[in-house]
């Protein structure tokens, strides 16, 4: 879906790409939709400015340091631990049913955004978890370069709902916010960072992409299709679309990419499942494929 028009010939434009959360089985998908793009000559590592939340920050992080996206593709299909160094952490129905309470009334709330996500946050300080070290180490691979120049993730301050967006000036190591974008609440634990404690970002917004404002052409890859959500996920949607508004007013162009059916199928709805991710990334790579002539103009000309 491409909306807005492109830049005035011979002017040199700027290129965002924005990836959205998604658990690991998001990681797999992106990584597998880049992947196959690059195969295709679409390099989504052209872009000024890479942007990750939750999921997106793990793959971000990798091409914006200019990692072999196919190579890390291949890795996951081969073997869903690739993502990280250690294999993911299955979510236990418990840890999914608190967690979705949460999100409903983060969602449904009519309160502050900064007081409903210190709800959320105060719920993530009071769940048990893996121990926060612990799972830092799961990124010791992804995230183990010097912080990308044109890189950043987003995440939540615990106590306060703060949106956080961290890159190479946070004074903070990539491999500890990329996790700290990663700490999904209740199922994983809030990252200490500068002496305060740190959720996943996508607790403001799947995807965060009015961040991406004042870039000529926007690339979003998400799972989030606002196209499939109702009742009070119908809140993400308009949010969703709030958010491409912003970058459309601002004069850019963006094209968003969705799972198509194929690899919504193939990757199933629990997003938090290790053993989807080899599927979603073969399923991503495969779209990233179809996908490479439509972007092709879009994302690889100057015109």
């Amino acid at each position: 879906m491409t909306l807005a028009a492109s830049a005035p010939k011979g002017i040199r434009i700027s290129r965002a790409l924005v990836l959205s959360g998604g658990g690991p089985v998001g990681i797999g998908w992106e990584a597998g939709v880049v992947a196959g793009l690059a195969a295709q000559g679409v390099d989504a590592g052209l872009a000024d400015y890479i942007l990750g939340t939750s999921a997106g920050s793990v793959v971000g992080a990798q091409v914006a340091s200019g990692r072999d996206m196919a190579e890390v593709a291949e890795r996951m299909q081969a073997d869903p631990s690739a993502s990280s160094s250690r294999a993911p952490v299955l979510a236990s129905g418990e840890q999914l049913q608190a967690l979705m309470k949460a999100f409903m009334d983060l969602f449904t709330s009519t309160e502050p955004d900064e007081v409903k996500r210190a709800k959320i946050g105060k719920f993530a300080l009071e769940a048990e978890t893996m121990p926060e070290e612990a799972f830092i180490a799961n990124f010791a691979h992804p995230a183990d370069a010097d912080w990308p120049r044109r890189f950043a993730c987003t995440a939540v301050d615990a106590e306060t709902g703060e949106f956080v967006v961290w890159d190479e000036s946070s004074g903070a190591p990539l491999s500890r916010c990329v996790a700290s974008s990663c700490a999904v609440p209740g199922i994983f634990p809030p990252i200490t960072i500068n002496g305060r404690r740190y959720v996943d970002g996508g607790m403001r917004s799947a995807t965060n992409a009015d961040l991406a404002k004042g870039h000529d052409r926007v690339l979003i890859l998400t799972l989030m299709n606002p196209a499939t959500m109702a009742g009070p996920f119908a809140s993400l949607a308009a949010g969703f679309e709030d958010e491409i508004a912003t970058l459309q007013d601002a004069g850019g162009t963006v094209e968003v990419v969705f799972p198509d059916s194929d690899a919504a199928s193939a990757m199933g709805i629990n997003l938090m499942d290790p053993s989807m991710v080899t599927p979603a990334a073969e399923a991503g790579e495969r779209q990233g494929k179809l996908i490479a002539d439509r972007l092709a103009v879009f994302w690889s000309s100057d015109d």
